[in-house]
């Protein structure tokens, strides 16, 4: 899918307050607690889209804090959109930065949980390695998860769910939660938040997979 481009949307963002700007953000890398003010635990969404569910999880669990991460300009915006509704919310902040620098800005031991959520399949097998599932984010992930960390992954594709579940055992870590039809799971669903691109693929009857992995 073609991202349409919205003309100043990176003035935009270079003037929100929500955002830690490309210059400061690898200072901050193992000094979260001083962005946000405290010590509460750390979670983030990698590649969190226009942002609904970030935003609604932050607003629930406001015991701990939030960094989304999404590399196109036009699509923050439309999540800083949502941000500037509900100033209320002190726990979650935004970057704008690729995926495959997350060791550089955030410290080792310093996040609680990640969230993947409708990832692109980059489907030809020579871009395997950009998958936010593959072996080499795993090891990304490795480095900037707490050792009870979790990373929790939801997909309507089932070959990039498929290729989720056999890159995890390859590298290791343990499966804790594994389902094809995550909306049949009355216990899952409980405290499920759905994103934008998972409202509308369940909506046209695609099953929706979820997996939570920890080490």
């Amino acid at each position: 899918m073609r991202l349409r481009n919205i003309p100043g949307s990176r003035d935009v963002i270079a003037a929100s307050e929500f955002v830690v700007h490309e210059d400061v953000m690898r200072e901050m890398c193992g000094r979260w607690n001083t962005v946000f003010g405290n010590d509460r635990p750390i979670y983030i969404e990698v590649g969190m889209g226009k942002g609904r569910f970030i935003t609604e999880l932050a607003g629930r669990r406001p015991e701990n804090n939030y960094v989304g991460i999404e590399k196109y300009s036009s699509v923050l915006l439309r999540a800083l959109e949502k941000r500037e509704m509900l100033p209320e919310l002190t726990n979650l902040y935004f970057l704008r930065m690729e995926a495959e620098d997350l060791t550089e800005v955030f410290g080792e031991q310093e996040v609680s949980g990640i969230y993947l959520n409708f990832s692109d399949p980059w489907p030809k097998d020579r871009h395997a390695k950009r998958r936010l599932p593959s072996r080499e984010f795993l090891a990304r992930y490795d480095r900037i998860l707490k050792p009870e960390g979790r990373v929790e992954f939801k997909t309507d594709n089932r070959a990039l769910f498929d290729f989720a579940l056999d890159e995890a055992e390859a590298a290791g870590w343990r499966l804790e939660v594994c389902t094809f039809d995550l909306h049949q799971e009355e216990e899952l669903m409980a405290d499920n938040i759905m994103t934008e691109y998972e409202e509308r693929f369940s909506a046209m009857g695609n099953p929706i997979c979820k997996l939570v992995i920890a080490r």
